[in-house]
């Protein structure tokens, strides 16, 4: 059961035809691994016509900006994230936060072609971040995130492994931070293993399933993408405290 709040936020993003693709925890909720979450994310495409309309939502939702940066497109263009809470009594208290740009994840035009539509029970529509752009903005420093990306691709990988297709073979190859998994669909798909292993080089650990080494790999693999996540926020971060300030 989707909760209320998030039901009215969903209805009125896609009343108003806006751009924007649900991520986050409520993302993760619908790929079947559940994460409790009082906000709901997106990525937008940041564009002055679809600021517009976003903003008409944001006032149909009654909601306002909690925090800086304030709602400009070029704070958006930039990669931060825009805070809002929503005071309507349909979604009260619930926080709304928007981006355009995150780090490893692609331009908002090839999201947008490759993302998940849904209908809920209700009518409601709903279009999300495709799975893998979901595991992409996922890699980032925060302890939570890793341990949901090891159980969105494991789920993945159980509801679809009786008749998996080259697509999926290739995404939990790429993905899946499980050594046992690995090594099983390394062993069971030993040609598309060889050719992503110079994309993901710790595949050769899989291949012939060395547990301890594959397991030592991902471990320097997360602490890889934590790293980089920590050096592309330094200077967001630093634009925040001058916005800070400034306020």
């Amino acid at each position: 059961m989707i909760p209320n709040p998030i039901r009215k936020v969903l209805s009125s993003m896609h009343a108003h035809r806006v751009r924007a693709l649900l991520m986050g925890g409520q993302a993760c909720v619908f790929y079947g691994a559940a994460e409790f979450s009082r906000d709901t994310d997106f990525v937008i495409l940041a564009e002055a016509g679809n600021l517009t309309l976003l903003r008409r939502v944001l006032a149909e939702l009654q909601a306002e900006p909690i925090a800086v940066p304030p709602f400009e497109l070029k704070h958006l263009q930039h990669g931060h994230a825009i805070h809002f809470r929503c005071q309507h009594p349909d979604a009260f208290r619930m926080r709304v936060d928007i981006m355009s740009k995150m780090r490893g994840v692609p331009v908002f035009s090839r999201l947008w072609k490759r993302r998940t539509s849904l209908k809920l029970p209700d009518g409601t529509a709903c279009e999300l971040l495709s799975l893998p752009d979901l595991v992409r903005a996922k890699k980032t420093q925060r302890d939570k995130d890793w341990p949901m990306i090891r159980r969105l691709v494991e789920a993945h990988y159980f509801q679809n492994q009786a008749r998996a297709t080259a697509a999926q073979i290739r995404f939990w190859l790429q993905e899946l931070r499980t050594p046992e998994l690995l090594i099983e669909t390394a062993r069971l798909h030993p040609g598309a293993c060889r050719r992503l292993v110079s994309k993901r080089p710790l595949l050769a650990h899989a291949a012939r399933g060395d547990t301890g080494p594959l397991a030592g790999a991902l471990q320097a693999e997360e602490s890889a993408e934590r790293a980089e996540d920590r050096h592309y926020w330094m200077t967001l971060r630093a634009e925040l405290e001058k916005l800070r300030h400034a306020k």
